[in-house]
Formats: structure tokens, C-alpha cells, sequence
């Protein structure tokens, strides 16, 4: 597999030789392309000799006019003869001006015509990667379908301690390759996904809901989009955007959502329930807001449609995979909801811990298979979770055909 691997001018460019390094490893033929900036901090003839191949630094080469014209155009030859871009690192105003479409060198240039997979890597200041700007630039590419390795916390080159290290170049170099490993693996399945909360209303203003905030559906979402899947996405209410190559349906209440799901059950084979659906609904929801008094005020709840429990029922040859978010006897409890849902694997997670679970952008759960097994995964950003799970849910998907 052909892979760019573009560094953008930061002090952690230098941990971009490892990347290189270790993306050779892995098998993946690297074609470095170094911004003007990164050549302050390091220079081509590293990249060079770690990869055997010329370094690109320039949009336009200073030479004979043949030699002009030729570099006009590589910026197109490369775009067009490599699969994947790994920009790492990428500085704050590397990510803005590919957020923006800025054409002002090689590697923007060349980003424009590439059409494959990017990872972006960032690494910055901790303000730098905590400020507004960044955050809008960081949610355009990953609207965008990028994958973006989040940086690390730590002590940085500044002084300050906090967000914004370069992620590790090994752990960089397992998500790039395994993006490749993966590209195909789901091409021929529709997945369908669940994600986010829903709202029951209590009156026209009010409702109730829970601190979902859909991360992980989507992130599901995403990857399995990745891997070659037609994905079907029927989402709560969430602020965040529409995951790259994904049909997505909106819902709100939980009867929403389960008419929803049934609607595009037959298309489905595989179901991922990962939305935290509300357990009860009011019945009858006045028409008018409820006014405040000084009286105490009771609610008469019913069950919501339990939208797992119908579909373990209908489930036939699918592979039904159920999330159990849990505060205590967390295994113990997804054990059970496996066997009372029929699923072939509960991710389960513990939603007091902080740092993960509901609203964060880690994760740290427990897979909780059909077979007996329990699979821990250590806390990690919610789309490399994400890409644990799809592992498992490949490996019952071959189980299952094996026996047919």
C-alpha cells in the first residue's frame, strides 16, 4: 500500500522519521512530503535515507523548464498513485488551511487532489489545540470522513502540561496500517446503527433524555463506512456532523427510533444498538407547557418500546451486537442482557468513570461475547474503540457463516 506521509512544521516533526520508520514496517511504501516549515525542524535528507525515495519540498521545481513543468503537475501523480495521507504532525494552521481549502504548497495542494483515506495527526500548544478556531477547523475535517488521531496529554516544548503531544508514532503507525488491513472487510453488509439519546416530552418544552452525546454510534458509524459497508445511521438528537458515506435518519423519541429501525431491518446484516434509548415516556403529553406551582407533581411513566429485545426476536441469521452502560456489576449485568436480548456481544461500559463513556471522547469498555468471552478494551479514543469492536463483530460474522 502507497501512503503520503505530509509533516507539518511543529518540534514534533522530528517524530515523524519514526512515523516513516515505522510505517515501512508495517509494509506501507512512504512518500514524504515536507511543508517549508517542517524543513526548519528537520531536513529531507533524513526522510530520505529512511525511506530510499526523493522528498517532495517545493510546488515548483528551480531548474530547466522541463524540469518546472514536470513538478506542476506531481502534485496530481502523487495524489493519484497513493491510497492513503497521513499528515502528522499537523500544526494549527496546517489544519486550517486544509479546513479552508488554502492551495499555498505541495502538500495543501496535493491534499485537494487527493481523493483516499486521511489520517491527520495533530500536535500544538495545549491553548493552541484548545481554542475555538482549532476546534471548528478539527470538526470540518472530521466532517469531511478524516480520521484524526487526537493528541496526547503530557509535558510539551512550551512548558505547559496538557493536551496537544503528537500521538506516539508506533500507535499512529497500527491505525494507518490497520485502515489498510480493513478497507474491504465489510464491502457486501449493511450495518445498521443506533446512535445517541432520544427525548420523550413531557410537555411542548420539556423532556426527558440522558448525557449521550452519540460519539461512539457515530464513531461506529464511521468505521464500518471505512471498512466498505453501506451504513444505515438512525440518530438521536446530537450536535455533532453527519459521519462521511453514511445514509443518516433523524429520530427523536424512542417510538421514532424503533419504527426507524424496523423500517430498515430487512436491509440490515448486521445491527449495532448503541444508542442509550430513555427507559420511560409519558403517555399523554399535554398540549400546553405545564405551569409551575408550589405543588409537588408526580409523573405517570411507561415503558418505552424495548427496541433490542424486538429485534433479538426478529434477529433470523443478522449479527446483533447491544450496548450496556452500567455503573455497577458490569459484566454480570451485560451477561444477562445478552441472554435476555439474544445478541452475539454486549459492549459494555461504566458510565461513572470519568474521562469516558457518556459526553467524553474516550471510551472503556468490556466485549462481552456469545461465546463465553470477555474482551477488555483500554480506554482509547471512541473511534479506535470503534475499530476494536468492527475486529470482533468480523470475527462471530466469519463463526456464523461458518456454520451455515
Amino acid at each position: 500500500m502507497n501512503a503520503i506521509l505530509g509533516v507539518g512544521g511543529g518540534i514534533a516533526a522530528y517524530k515523524s522519521a519514526e512515523l516513516a520508520r515505522a510505517l515501512m514496517e508495517r509494509g506501507l511504501r512512504v512518500q514524504v512530503v515536507l511543508t517549508s516549515a517542517a524543513q526548519r525542524f528537520i531536513t529531507p535528507l533524513t526522510f530520505a535515507a529512511l525511506t530510499g525515495r526523493k522528498v517532495i519540498t517545493d510546488l515548483f521545481a528551480s531548474g530547466s523548464s522541463e524540469e518546472t513543468l514536470s513538478s506542476a503537475i506531481e502534485h496530481i501523480a502523487v495524489a493519484q498513485d497513493n491510497e492513503l495521507m497521513v499528515i502528522a504532525p499537523a500544526t494549527a494552521d496546517l489544519m486550517a488551511r486544509l479546513a479552508h481549502g488554502h492551495a499555498d504548497d505541495f502538500l495543501t495542494t496535493c491534499y485537494l487532489a487527493f481523493t483516499g483515506q486521511v489520517v491527520v495527526a495533530p500536535a500544538m500548544n495545549t491553548n493552541m489545540w484548545l481554542h475555538p478556531a482549532t476546534q471548528k477547523n478539527l470538526a470540518i475535517l472530521r466532517e469531511r470522513g478524516h480520521l484524526i488521531i487526537e493528541p496526547e496529554e503530557g509535558m510539551l516544548a512550551c512548558g505547559l502540561t496538557g493536551p496537544g503531544r503528537l500521538a506516539e508514532p508506533e500507535r499512529i503507525a497500527d491505525v494507518v496500517a490497520g485502515l489498510g488491513l480493513h478497507r474491504h472487510e465489510l464491502e457486501g453488509e449493511t450495518v445498521l446503527i443506533t446512535a445517541g439519546p432520544t427525548q420523550e416530552p413531557l410537555d411542548p418544552v420539556r423532556f426527558i433524555s440522558n448525557r449521550s452525546s452519540g460519539k461512539m454510534g457515530y464513531a461506529l458509524a464511521q468505521a464500518a463506512a471505512a471498512r466498505g459497508a453501506r451504513v444505515i445511521l438512525v440518530s438521536g438528537p446530537v450536535q455533532l456532523p453527519e459521519p462521511y458515506a453514511v445514509q443518516v435518519v433523524r429520530v427523536r423519541t424512542a417510538a421514532e427510533m424503533r419504527n426507524a429501525v424496523m423500517e430498515h431491518l430487512g436491509e440490515a446484516s448486521i445491527v449495532i444498538k448503541s444508542a442509550a434509548v430513555a427507559d420511560y415516556h409519558l403517555a399523554h403529553v399535554p398540549q400546553q407547557k405545564v405551569k409551575k406551582t408550589a405543588m409537588r407533581m408526580s409523573l405517570d411513566l411507561e415503558p418505552t418500546p424495548d427496541i433490542l429485545a424486538e429485534v433479538g426476536q426478529k434477529k433470523e441469521d443478522r449479527l446483533l451486537i447491544g450496548f450496556a452502560a452500567e455503573t455497577e456489576k458490569l459484566v454480570e449485568t451485560a451477561r444477562q442482557k445478552l441472554a435476555s436480548k439474544n445478541c452475539d456481544m454486549i459492549v459494555a461500559n461504566l458510565v461513572n468513570q470519568e474521562g469516558t463513556g457518556f459526553e467524553a471522547d474516550q471510551n472503556e469498555v468490556v466485549l462481552v461475547l456469545r461465546t463465553g468471552e470477555t474482551i477488555p478494551l483500554a480506554r482509547a479514543p471512541k473511534r479506535e474503540i470503534a475499530e476494536r469492536i468492527l475486529d470482533q463483530v468480523l470475527k462471530l460474522r466469519l463463526a456464523l457463516h461458518a456454520v451455515r
